[in-house]
């Protein structure tokens, strides 16, 4: 069961540690530079902190030698994205055609290589050598008078608040890297009438780098219907190993047949996006001609192993659960699509209930999932199989990518995740209880005037800090709700960042 679209090793992904200064200097101060840069590079990389591959390249100190380096991070596959940082003056001129031409994401690290003035020692030589104060004022005027977006980070180098926050951005510059030239499918089309989970898949594939394109579900059926006996039982016997099965689904249990099914559809839909080399899918129950029951627990380890998911054709959603899942590569907690389903409006004691129909990555799990099998209720298909569990409590967010029909808007919601309090024996399904920032009242008011979608990707180990990275790199409007958000100032933001699009 190989997985061609597996999230990777971060420590194959580049991030180049570039740094200007220029010829005036002579030959032993570009020595020490370069000595510095270099050391500064490799503390990075050996740091535990960091994902990605921390990489010196030479000191660039003309236009030549910036160009070159832009052009060469452009084409290389492995690098995702530069940090760049002005040891001494760098004039900004000599960067204006490399940075016209790159398309990485840029971090600018505005550091020194000594933490501290040395009090008793400091000279003119000292001053010459460490120009960072002002060299990369330099550098982020000719950017702001590009207006290229980047991230700027300012400390010492060795400082913890500064490497997590490259970590960060190494995150995001990942993700957006897995985007480019990435491949979703949609099997059938959206949800009929449903308005917020369609959108403009030509302007996402131009603003993003990622394709949709649909498939009728009799391809995949096509696809289900290869599978061998022998590969239905392997899968099987992988249920009975990592779930708690219930009876009627062991070997010899009344509903065995449908868990046979279930393997099934989940070899025949993991070959499908193997053989397309897809990222991700969304299906629909209004369209399952041809299957006997709807993917459930197929969507949710499909999940697990990187792909993105959302029901009902929302291609958007599927996209961003890819890309988080991909950003969260090695951290400890789960990414998982999501939908807000129903409220819990006890006073003082507000919480929203997360689930969806079947679909809830097994990542964000509690406790050793149950496998089950259920009537839905809707769609008119078999009982489907699915996998049963509470999540955790703890920080979390709630995540959605909207086509306001001039941009897309990056919507955020920092959530507190709860541990249900009482049992849900009747409720068959994943769930997540949390009670959103600020409160129930001011972030449900936000989010919906704000136009968020009911789907999600919820993510209990990426920050709102990933995601505004992640906005940045990506060009697009990005809207978060926290314990900070006050409705006032909110819709006074929804109002000037309308405007702002609109000119």
């Amino acid at each position: 069961m190989k997985n061609n679209n597996s999230l990777g090793r971060m420590e194959d992904l580049e991030v180049w540690f570039i740094t200007g200064s220029q010829h005036l200097y002579g030959e032993e101060t570009l020595k020490k530079v370069a000595e510095h840069s270099e050391q500064i590079s490799k503390s990075m990389d050996h740091s535990r902190q960091i994902a990605v591959k921390i990489l010196f390249r030479p000191v660039v100190k003309s236009p030549e030698e910036i160009y070159a380096v832009c052009q060469e991070a452009n084409s290389s596959k492995n690098c995702i994205g530069l940090i760049a940082w002005m040891h001494t003056f760098s004039p900004a001129k000599m960067w204006i055609g490399g940075l016209r031409i790159l398309n990485k994401p840029l971090l600018h690290l505005h550091t020194q290589f000594n933490r501290d003035i040395p009090w008793g020692e400091i000279d003119m030589d000292f001053m010459n050598l460490n120009q960072s104060a002002h060299g990369d004022r330099e550098f982020g005027f000719i950017m702001s008078r590009m207006r290229l977006n980047r991230k700027v980070v300012v400390g010492h180098w060795q400082d913890e608040n500064v490497v997590r926050k490259i970590d960060i951005w190494t995150r995001a510059a990942a993700g957006w890297n897995d985007w480019q030239g990435g491949k979703f499918v949609r099997f059938g089309d959206n949800m009929r009438y449903v308005a917020v989970t369609d959108g403009d898949k030509v302007e996402a594939e131009m603003k993003f780098g990622y394709s949709v394109n649909t498939h009728g579900i009799g391809d995949l059926v096509k696809v289900i219907n290869e599978t061998g006996d022998s590969e239905i039982d392997q899968l099987c016997k992988i249920y009975s190993e990592q779930y708690q099965l219930t009876d009627n689904l062991r070997k010899g249990g009344s509903q065995y047949a449908s868990l046979r099914e279930a393997a099934k559809i989940e070899i025949g839909l993991r070959n499908f996006l193997q053989a397309g080399n897809f990222k991700g899918f969304t299906d629909t129950f209004e369209d399952l001609h041809g299957m006997s029951q709807l993917p459930g627990i197929a969507a949710q380890r499909l999940m697990a192993e990187g792909y993105g998911f959302a029901g009902e054709g929302d291609w958007k959603t599927v996209a961003l659960v890819r890309l988080m899942k991909v950003m969260a590569s090695g951290l400890k907690g789960g990414n998982s699509f999501m939908e807000d389903y129903t409220y819990h409006f006890e006073p003082g004691n507000e919480m929203v209930l997360g689930a969806h129909m079947l679909e809830i990555c097994e990542s964000i799990a509690a406790e050793k999932p149950k496998c089950e099998i259920h009537p839905l209720g809707i769609g008119g298909k078999a009982d489907p199989v699915r996998l049963v569990f509470n999540v955790a409590g703890g920080a979390a967010l709630n995540a959605s990518v909207i086509d306001m029909g001039n941009r897309f808007r990056l919507l955020v919601n920092e959530v507190e995740g709860i541990v249900p309090e009482h049992d849900l024996p009747k409720l068959p399904v994943a769930r997540v209880l949390w009670k959103p920032l600020p409160d129930m009242q001011t972030a449900c008011t936000a989010w919906i005037l704000a136009g968020g979608a009911h789907h999600t990707c919820y993510s209990q180990n990426l920050t709102a800090e990933h995601l505004e990275d992640f906005a940045e790199m990506a060009g697009i409007e990005y809207v978060l709700i926290n314990k900070q958000t006050e409705l006032y100032q909110f819709k006074n933001q929804l109002r000037w960042s309308e405007t702002a699009y609109r000119m």
